[in-house]
């Protein structure tokens, strides 16, 4: 037994390593080495091992047969015998089948020992050191890998200088004689091919081929054999990289389409900035690599997120977008159709086009990207998934998403790991991701040094183990091999992984940067640098694969194509923004009236049946153990459904259960959704006691109800609300929404916010109506649970503060079309239930942001009857008080503005003084668009009252800072205007509160001319000095000279479509609105509770009093 243990405690031991050297420096046997070589499998085949009996060739087994055959030696096998009396096990014989690259021990006979006689410990040496040696090269063999074009950067790791590096542990410095000895080859490694043996010396050399030359490799992380085999056999099977001379000519054409394009671009736009891709050219024939091999494994549709470098020769080269629209975007011309527009390189797209190579259709998007370098990475994951729902691919075989990266955004931006994370989980998993890093080795004029602490700007996807495919940008053909390993990865695997581009950056960060300022050392070895596409057709040149006339053929026929697409571009007028949609929502918009809203209200036996669902408990309600909290919780939605009353989770319910009814998918996503932070949703039931057994009665309402997801994400804002936006984006027939765990940790997410969606659909026509679910109030919970930071979300509105639009019937719809988004507090459930169904009763899509209750979620009074829900109801912009005050407006001293959950505190304070007839309280339930229509028939109502603006937020925080112009708008019904605008305006006596007519034509002219000239430009006729350079300005402006903006609309800032107000100040009330509530401050709220009480009382007396 003893012996046994020996051996399983040498193949354990690190002096095995050691010991193996030695002996092979001593040993001159070839006869013998031989004999020894066969047993360096790292799966040592035994025969035996396929017996039954014998499964237990290891220790706990032979151990036990010892001590029977202790006891009673007839008691074991008589091969247990023999074994024990001699120290050698002869096996029986078997049929099992010898494993590749193995062999019974019984095929050995080391130095004349018996047949089957147990390997010694020189034997267990050489197994343990071969396989050693291989695994090193497998798994460090990156680090002196031949990456960088340049030969200046190179991973900061300990003795990576040469290849010793790698068996320098094992005091192994072997002669040429031990170099020529042949080596069994373990299991662990295909370098061998159809070879069982190989020499010492072709052993080190094919691994060093494999794993230091211009590829290196990170997989050996990954806990899985069966994906690392995957991967060796990918990378160690000679002949890998020998390509035919066909595929060798399209790598040379595709090469150079990149590079000419570049070119093309630096010569007729040469002092313009386009972030190109000299350096790393390579990247757009790997990018069409990637989708052909995918597109021949089943793909069909391909998801890009990039940031700026490269994307227009992406857009030209591997979407196939038209040149001329891409030149054209060059020529600064004004826009054909609405929107404020983006830089070229920010811009995306969407192409349907035949893939040549495979002969297959294939749907191509480029995701919109702002500066923020990473931000788009979650967008094109939702957008992803989106797709992939809506066509049913589960196992992400038909939806793929590719997301290229800069090397120093890549290490540097926290949602590359954000995103990262959702990689696995089930609802936001895409089934892989190829991520490819443009890695120009500097960021921005950063070395790489300085702008990370590991040895790679990859290592980020180590956490979730995704295989690293580094590769040497300059050579293209180990390029398309990884390239071709990395799609067939995603299939087979549907995991991500990553291609790590090592090249360089020939210009600065832009085309007119200076990088000597900061890099001189790297740009002169740039400067003499041949770039990638000369280098490929020198080689291909001297092995005889093409000939110099085809290569500048190649070049010359692009170029050619290149100077037609800039002869069309020249005679556009317009550039077109829906050129540059990247999600377009075909047939939505077609056949719509767009200021038609369609009904919200739904008949009440729609809203009982909902709620008798919602509130029974799993068909199998015997065999299903509910929590008896949550017994109590159903049978409390069950009394109100029999009341016909909802409070929030019930009326939120319906309108999901409504959507659903009318087939419309309801995704709702976020931190602890599924019960809801404050443990008032409870969409899914839990098993008390199975292990992830849930029931959630929305997914089965009606047998042929839409799908429904709630989905409880990684403790993440930024990349989570991301991915809802581009899940969103997506399709405009569902209902996406995002529920932060708290409003203010939406802050975190800021960039996505200020980023996509309030400005998308400006920046790049892309509409969406995501919901963002924000609970708020200031409930004495500290500063970072109260408010959800309502007045940024208002200060980004973008309706004028001083514009009343004319009224109209369809004003309310209007402002909504105009606006950017829909800023809401609403005070009650039916309320809330109908502005989640305009989001889908619109004929257009806006986002909505809704301050949701905390308090209010189980207060008494904060339900609402299901008439207000039913049909004929509808979302109130303002809810009117319909009590005494309401009913004898004449009476009434105060009216008091608020919104959201403190109205139920005003109330209670003025029932408490009774002040019922004397203060009537209105709740502005949509904060923007502002109602101005129902502020003024508010206003008028009460002419005689004083108006105030009560809020809980102190006074530059909340909505005060955005009501307050618009209230002083609403009550005048005009504009303030310039004193040159009204002294222009003199000459037009009508005065009127139509804003659509009575334009005088010195108005007009006025308005005509452009607005910066207007804004500092003062007339002769009213004394001005002709000397003066404000007058000279106003006189002579040359719009060309200063800013080209002879086209800018005369109603800057004002909705499309409707006209300017007239110069002159209309005749006022002179009625003015006064704020209530708490001082300004510096924190959203005190951390006191007792501090938060006096605050709350302060502003209830100051806000209840006459």
């Amino acid at each position: 037994m003893h012996r046994a243990h020996t051996a399983f405690s040498l193949a354990l031991s690190p002096m095995a390593h050691k010991n193996f050297a030695t002996w092979l420096l001593k040993s001159s046997s070839s006869k013998q080495m031989a004999k020894v070589t066969a047993a360096a499998a790292v799966r040592t085949y035994n025969s035996a091992a396929a017996e039954p009996f014998a499964n237990g060739s290891t220790a706990s087994y032979v151990e036990e047969m010892y001590n029977a055959w202790l006891r009673d030696p007839t008691s074991v096998h008589t091969s247990w015998d023999a074994y024990f009396r001699s120290n050698s096990y002869v096996s029986p014989p078997n049929l099992a089948p010898v494993q590749a690259n193995t062999l019974p021990l019984t095929a050995f006979n080391f130095g004349g020992a018996v047949s089957g006689a147990a390997p010694d410990s020189k034997t267990i040496d050489d197994h343990l050191a071969v396989q050693a040696i291989i695994r090193s090269y497998q798994i460090r063999g990156h680090n002196i890998a031949h990456l960088d074009p340049l030969e200046i950067n190179s991973p900061e790791l300990p003795g990576n200088s040469s290849t010793k590096t790698i068996y320098a542990n094992f005091s192994f410095e072997p002669s040429e004689q031990d170099m020529e000895r042949q080596f069994k080859l373990p299991s662990t490694t295909f370098i061998g091919g159809d070879e069982a043996s190989l020499p010492l010396k072709e052993i080190l050399n094919r691994l060093e081929n494999v794993y230091c030359n211009k590829i290196g490799v990170e997989f050996m992380f990954i806990n899985s054999l069966e994906q690392c085999n995957w991967i060796r056999k990918r990378f160690e099977t000679p002949g890998v990289l020998n390509f035919s001379p066909e595929e060798k000519r399209l790598i040379l054409a595709r090469l150079t389409r990149a590079t000419g394009f570049e070119a093309f671009l630096a010569k007729k736009y040469s002092s313009e900035k386009r972030f190109g891709l000299e350096g790393c050219e390579i990247m757009i024939p790997a990018l069409k690599e990637i989708i052909d091999v995918s597109t021949e494994l089943g793909v069909e549709s391909v998801i890009m997120g990039m940031p700026h470098r490269g994307r227009l020769n992406t857009l030209a080269n591997v979407c196939r977008k038209p040149l001329n629209q891409i030149f054209t975007q060059f020529a600064g011309l004004e826009a054909a159709d609405d929107g404020s527009g983006d830089v070229k390189y920010h811009l995306g797209t969407y192409i349907e086009r035949l893939n040549r190579v495979t002969n297959k259709n294939i749907r191509l998007a480029v995701v919109a990207n702002p500066s923020h370098l990473e931000a788009v990475d979650p967008v094109v994951q939702g957008k992803t998934r989106a797709e992939q729902f809506y066509r049913g691919d589960q196992e992400g075989k038909k939806v793929m998403s590719i997301l290229i990266h800069g090397d120093a955004a890549f290490c540097g931006q926290g949602v590359v790991y954000e995103t990262m994370h959702l990689s696995d989980l089930p609802d936001y998993t895409t089934h892989g991701t190829i991520h490819v890093v443009a890695n120009n080795q500097i960021g921005f004029t950063t070395d790489p040094r300085f702008s990370r602490s590991s040895p790679y700007c990859t290592d980020v996807a180590r956490v979730v183990n995704a295989p690293i495919f580094h590769v040497n940008a300059d050579d293209p053909e180990a390029v398309m091999h990884v390239c071709k390993v990395a799609a067939e990865w995603r299939a087979t695997f549907h995991k991500d992984c990553v291609i790590d581009l090592v090249g360089y950056r020939r210009n600065g960060h832009n085309e007119i940067d200076e990088p000597m300022f900061t890099q001189p050392l790297m740009y002169q070895k740039i400067r003499k640098h041949k770039n990638c596409l000369d280098l490929y057709a020198d080689k291909l040149i001297a092995e005889g694969t093409v000939t110099g006339e085809e290569v500048k053929s190649v070049a010359a026929k692009y170029e050619n194509i290149c100077e037609e697409a800039f002869a069309l571009a020249k005679t556009e007028t317009h550039v077109k923004y829906k050129d540059w949609l990247d999600s377009p929502w075909s047939g939505f918009f077609e056949g719509k009236d767009p200021l038609k809203v369609a009904p919200t209200g739904v008949k009440e036996e729609t809203l009982i049946h909902i709620g008798n669902r919602f509130s029974s408990p799993p068909p199998n309600a015997a065999e299903f153990v509910i929590h008896k909290g949550l017994m109590r919780v159903l049978a409390a939605r069950k009394a109100m459904v029999d009341d016909k009353v909802a409070d929030w989770a019930l009326g939120e319910a319906m309108a999901f259960g409504s959507l659903l009814k009318e087939g419309i998918h309801v995704r709702l996503s976020g931190q602890d959704v599924e019960r809801g932070t404050f443990s008032h949703r409870h969409h899914v039931l839990h098993h008390q006691l199975v292990d992830k057994a849930t029931y959630n009665s929305l997914q089965h309402m009606y047998p042929d109800q839409a799908p429904y997801s709630v989905s409880n994400s990684s403790l993440s804002e930024y990349a989570v609300l991301g991915f809802e936006h581009g899940y969103s984006m997506t399709n405009p027939n569902a209902l996406v929404l995002w529920e932060a765990q708290f409003g203010d940790f939406s802050n975190t997410a800021q960039s996505i916010i200020d980023q996509f969606i309030s400005s998308g659909q400006s920046k790049w026509v892309r509409q969406s109506g995501l919901v963002m679910l924000l609970p708020h109030g200031m409930e004495g919970m500290g500063p970072e649970h109260s408010s959800c930071r309502v007045e940024r979300f208002l200060q980004m509105s973008s309706d004028d503060p001083d514009y009343f639009p004319p009224e109209s019937d369809e004003f309310g719809v209007r402002q909504l079309h105009d606006i950017n988004w829909i800023v809401a507090n609403c005070s009650t459930p039916a309320n809330y239930y109908h502005i989640l169904r305009r989001q889908i009763a619109l004929p257009f899509r806006k986002p909505l942001i809704l301050c949701t209750p905390k308090s209010l979620l189980r207060h008494p009074e904060a339900k609402s009857p299901f008439s207000e829900m039913s049909e004929g109801s509808e979302f109130q912009r303002i809810i009117p008080d319909n009590g005494p005050a309401g009913q004898n407006p004449s009476s009434v001293k105060k009216v008091v503005f608020c919104s959201g959950r403190v109205y139920y505190d005003l109330t209670k304070t003025r029932t408490e003084k009774k002040l019922e007839s004397d203060i009537a309280i209105v709740r502005v339930e949509q904060i923007s668009p502002f109602p101005f229509d129902l502020v003024k028939e508010q206003a008028n109502l009460y002419k005689n009252a004083e108006l105030v603006w009560a809020q809980e937020e102190h006074k530059n925080q909340g909505s005060w800072t955005y009501v307050q112009p618009r209230f002083l708008t609403a009550l005048n019904h005009s504009r303030d205007v310039s004193q040159s605008d009204e002294q222009s305006s003199s000459t037009n006596t009508t005065t009127t509160t139509d804003h659509t007519n009575n334009v005088s034509a010195t108005d007009s002219d006025s308005n005509s001319k452009p607005w910066l000239s207007r804004m500092f430009a003062a007339s002769n006729s009213n004394g001005g000095d002709p000397k003066d350079p404000a007058v000279a300005l106003g006189g002579d402006f040359n719009a060309a000279k200063h800013f080209d903006l002879k086209n800018v609309r005369h109603d800057f800032n004002r909705p499309a479509g409707i006209a300017a107000a007239p110069g002159g100040r209309i005749a006022k009330t002179g009625r003015k609105i006064s704020y209530v509530g708490r001082a300004c401050g510096a924190s959203t709220a005190t951390g006191s509770k007792a501090q938060h009480i006096r605050e709350l009382n302060a502003l209830l007396n100051d806000a209840i009093s006459t």
